[in-house]
């Protein structure tokens, strides 16, 4: 393969992409997430693609307001483990089971808790298809729309400044920081100290479990970013990969563009989405490529992720295609990383279609402006997004051959 090249009109179109939507209050399941996916849709079919509509689903909410009842479970069950011995075995097995539930939820698990305490609600995915409708092979290219609640927890100022300080350690270390693990731990440690009869340990999971009530009630009275980077930059690119295939078409190839909703609340309409279509997308012939949050200066393909344990994508050799088809197109990728954090990929994973998921972050790792109220289109870097979109299409070219 030889450079693949952007459309002279591209950055026109990533722009208009981003600063019409970042405005756009976009919460999850909210008017404003629908008023964008019809957008989407209407963008879409102006770039090109074909039959473009907005597909409804049904989605479990509940983070962060779910996680700050099940911490302050945890600070229930220390404090009555703390104040009589005859509260002790029900303090440990309510801390316990907090702390099973915050690991349950984040990590797309079962999700008892959400599926016990929450009533389903509407979110909106765009779809729409691109490249040869009649191919053998279809590649799905996934963002999402919806935008995520700041809040204290998500300063990077910390991280910014041990990256200043040890940036040897920043370069060797390529799995992110397991944050969800503190959460988790914290009512699990209430109730082991309950059923220990440890003082230290209550006071421990009281004091922890207290701290992670109030940084998901932070997060849950914070306002909604304008989400730039996370993740308008991937619907900018879904918009920009339908121009160049209505210009540069390829044969043997269909693609699915699509945008999904409710992503932000740990993942909502991925799961109607697989719902819907997988009884006609054959696993043998169908590749993903989720992107998530490609607007920093380095683009990156994660190996995995995990937010309690870390599950590689299926399928290695997929990814290695990945990064073949990427270095013959010229678009720079680096790969080798792992997130502690979860995209709507784990469920593309899952279901056993080969998986590719893409990120970026800047000098200290991190996602620029992640869920921070600065996440806005000044700050974003168009040309790590048009990288990504020469990523998507050579990919799409090499499963042409």
């Amino acid at each position: 393969m030889t450079a693949i090249t952007p459309l002279p009109t591209e950055l026109d179109t990533m722009r208009e992409v981003v600063e019409t939507l970042a405005p756009i209050e976009r919460a999850a399941g909210e008017p404003g997430e629908q008023q964008a996916a019809s957008w989407i849709v209407e963008r879409l079919g102006a770039a090109g693609a074909q039959n473009a509509r907005i597909e409804e689903e049904q989605y479990l909410d509940g983070y962060p307001r779910l996680h700050v009842k099940l911490s302050a479970i945890g600070v229930a069950a220390g404090a009555a483990g703390l104040i009589s011995r005859r509260l002790r075995v029900p303090a440990a097995l309510a801390g316990l089971a907090a702390g099973l539930a915050i690991a349950d939820d984040c990590s797309n698990g079962p999700r008892v808790a959400r599926r016990a305490t929450e009533k389903p609600r509407t979110t909106w995915n765009a779809v729409a298809e691109a490249g040869d409708l009649t191919g053998e092979r279809t590649v799905v290219v996934c963002a999402h729309h919806d935008a995520a609640h700041t809040g204290k927890i998500f300063d990077q100022g910390p991280q910014r400044f041990f990256g200043e300080r040890f940036p040897g350690v920043v370069e060797r270390v390529e799995t992110s920081l397991p944050l969800w693990w503190p959460p988790i731990l914290a009512p699990a440690l209430a109730g082991v100290g309950a059923l220990r009869g440890s003082r230290r340990m209550m006071i421990a999971g009281v004091a922890m479990s207290s701290i992670a009530a109030a940084a998901f009630t932070d997060i849950a009275r914070s306002p909604v970013v304008p989400g730039a980077n996370d993740n308008l930059s991937a619907v900018a690119l879904i918009v920009a990969l339908a121009e160049r295939l209505r210009e540069r078409p390829v044969k043997g190839v269909r693609v699915l563009l699509v945008s999904l909703g409710a992503e932000e609340i740990l993942q909502g309409g991925i799961y109607g989405f697989m719902q819907r279509h997988k009884p006609e997308l054959d696993r043998d012939r169908t590749y993903f490529l989720n992107f998530d949050t490609v607007g920093s200066p380095e683009l990156i393909m994660l190996e995995g992720e995990g937010t309690t344990v870390m599950e590689d994508y299926f399928h290695l050799p997929f990814r290695d295609l990945v990064v073949r088809a990427a270095e013959g197109a010229d678009a720079p990728l680096r790969r080798g990383l792992r997130s502690r954090n979860s995209t709507d990929a784990v469920l593309m994973s899952r279901a056993g279609y080969p998986t590719a998921c893409f990120s970026s972050f800047d000098r200290y790792k991190e996602l620029s402006n992640y869920h921070l109220m600065s996440d806005t289109p000044e700050n974003l870097d168009y040309e790590t997004v048009s990288h990504a979109v020469t990523v998507a299409e050579s990919v799409v070219r090499e499963l042409a051959r």
